[in-house]
C-alpha cells in the first residue's frame, strides 16, 4: 500500500506541470485584448498554455450580441476557436 501511494503522488507531482496554464506577459495580455477589441468582445480571463502548442484562451469574454464565450487564439493571437458559454 505505501509503494502505491507513493508512486501516486509521484505521478501527480511530474504530471501536473504539462497540464498547467500560466499567466500570459503583459504584452501578451495586450494582444488578446486587442484581438477580442477587434472581434466585438471584451473582458475575461487569460491564460496561456504552458504545453507545446502555445495556445492562449480567454474564458468568459462578453461579446457584443451579450453572450459570453470561451475564446482561443494561436501563438500569432489569431482566433482559432470560439465557444459559447
Amino acid at each position: 500500500m505505501k509503494k502505491f501511494a507513493i508512486a501516486a503522488v509521484a505521478i501527480a507531482l511530474f504530471s501536473a506541470p504539462s497540464f498547467a496554464d500560466s499567466k500570459p506577459a503583459e504584452d501578451e495580455a495586450g494582444k488578446i485584448k486587442q484581438t477580442l477589441t477587434d472581434w466585438g468582445c471584451t473582458g475575461g480571463t487569460f491564460e496561456k498554455e504552458t504545453e507545446a502548442s502555445s495556445y492562449f484562451e480567454a474564458d468568459d469574454v462578453k461579446c457584443k450580441d451579450g453572450n459570453q464565450y470561451d475564446v482561443k487564439l494561436d501563438g500569432s493571437f489569431k482566433v482559432i476557436s470560439i465557444t459559447r458559454d
